[in-house]
């Protein structure tokens, strides 16, 4: 049991003011693993006024100076990278191989990548009689997702810090845990008091009152469509800055000269890392009609081989979904689609074999679907990748941008020029060819109800600064 009742505040580890507790539970077995503090509104402030009182101190330091801290933090999270992915795949349900290079290793990057920029980021510029100047924007609340919960959390600190902002962080109360070795992290290298600053608990209980507070000048937020619509009306009240990165309902477009093997493999892993929990998750595959069979075949034999089990058996490739909650939610969209006519051809609602403890689905397609399906139209958040055939190009971009969303996408082509040529007319914010990459230097951020503001390499930066001319003689 790892048993947490404390805030870090102020440089200092200060017992919750919330005298109830929130459980953790391990998505394998179904048992709490451990208890966080449910922090209440007077935690909140007590936070905000320590991120404040700090921020003018730490807003005059020099970029090498904010730069320094962050490598010192990536040496010591590398330290504790075991660790971390450990608790991770206990938390979340990632196998734990996946677990060491994405979720210890991505934060572990950023810290490192962003402490580089700071040191060659033009922080001034002569603009004809004009010094440009950018400054920190203040103090930053920052929120949280359980799915990628250190990577995400890193995504938003290390930019923060870097810009001379000072941060109040409210992780995910699924998947706390980890964002503990960061606070300890940031102790042990010394990083000045209430620079940094974690506060645990429920939206309602701790997230409102961080977004409505008047000493907070932007919140930064990862999570779903819904609760960025929520953040979005509270701030608005004082005007904050706000950042959001949402939901997403990703398509791979397979173009008809494609290898439809390579193209197939490659959405199914897309679709299913993490168990389908994840944001940028390519879970529509547009496919030229006259391969459709073909298609279905290759998904079938795929997802079908797919080992599903505990996340520390090396041989697991799919561990179980977060939480009840979340397995429920996705086993509900999985019966809603076989009962609005869907065919499914592989997976569905029943747990895998031999795993009925632990928050398990089996890996699902569904093929015959129509365009005003929940099961297309909805991010499911789980293993269940949807088949939808086209016949034209036009036709297929025409499918690619049929949602609301527009977080990612993917073109798979035997021809890169004519992927790029596609890809410029899909509405989204990242495209990746063929089976290109995710790049912590390149922008990464949505279109339209995916969200707004831009995280990774400069444009992550400059999220975080506002800009100031003085006027010159």
């Amino acid at each position: 049991m790892i048993e947490r009742t404390a805030h870090y505040i102020g440089g200092q580890w200060q017992p919750s003011i919330g005298t109830e507790t929130i459980p953790v539970v391990n998505a394998s077995t179904e048992q709490i693993m451990g208890s966080i503090p449910a922090g209440n509104a007077e935690d909140a402030d007590i936070a905000v006024r320590a991120a404040r009182a700090a921020f003018e101190s730490w807003s005059t330091t020099s970029p090498a100076q904010r730069a320094g801290y962050l490598k010192l933090a990536a040496e010591q999270l590398q330290l504790r990278q075991s660790e971390i992915a450990s608790l991770v795949s206990q938390e979340v349900g990632m196998p734990f191989a996946y677990s060491n290079v994405v979720q210890v290793g991505l934060p572990v990057q950023s810290l490192v990548s962003i402490a580089d920029l700071a040191l060659s980021f033009q922080f001034e510029k002569k603009v004809y009689n004009s010094l440009v100047v950018r400054e920190p924007v203040g103090v930053v609340v920052a929120i949280t997702p359980w799915n990628y919960p250190l990577h995400q959390i890193v995504a938003k600190v290390a930019p923060a810090l870097a810009a001379g902002c000072t941060i109040v962080l409210k992780p995910s109360e699924v998947a706390p845990l980890n964002a503990y070795i960061l606070a300890e992290v940031f102790e042990a290298i010394g990083l000045p008091p209430g620079v940094f600053n974690l506060v645990t608990g429920t939206g309602t209980g701790v997230g409102e009152t961080l977004v409505a507070h008047p000493e907070v000048d932007m919140v930064s937020l990862t999570g779903s469509t819904a609760a960025g619509r929520r953040i979005g009306a509270v701030a608005a009240d004082t005007i904050k800055r706000v950042s959001l990165e949402l939901g997403g309902k990703s398509p791979l477009l397979v173009l008809d000269d494609a290898d439809i093997t390579a193209a197939v493999s490659h959405g199914l892993s897309a679709c299913y890392l993490n168990s389908g929990q994840t944001c940028i998750a390519l879970t529509r595959m547009i496919v030229p009609r006259s391969k459709l069979a073909e298609v279905e075949a290759i998904a079938k034999v795929g997802a079908d081989s797919l080992v599903v089990g505990d996340p520390f058996d090396p041989a697991t490739v799919l561990g179980p979904l977060v939480s009840s909650t979340q397995r429920d939610r996705v086993v509900t969209y999985i019966e809603q689609a076989i009962a609005d006519g869907a065919r499914l051809v592989a997976g569905g609602p029943t747990p895998p074999e031999g795993l009925e403890t632990g928050f398990f689905v089996r890996p699902t397609v569904f093929s015959d679907v129509t365009p005003d399906m929940a099961i297309v139209r909805e991010e499911v958040f789980g293993p269940v990748l949807v088949i939808q055939p086209y016949d034209t190009e036009a036709e297929a971009i025409t499918l690619a941008n049929d949602s609301i969303f527009g977080l990612n996408a993917g073109v798979f082509s035997g021809d890169e020029q004519r992927a790029i040529s596609v890809a410029r007319r899909i509405r989204a914010g990242q495209v990746q060819i063929n089976d290109g990459a995710f790049n912590i230097h390149a922008p990464f951020g949505g279109y339209r109800q995916s969200g707004n503001g831009r995280e990774f390499g400069t444009w992550g930066l400059e999220e975080f600064l506002e800009t100031k001319s003085l006027q010159l003689p």
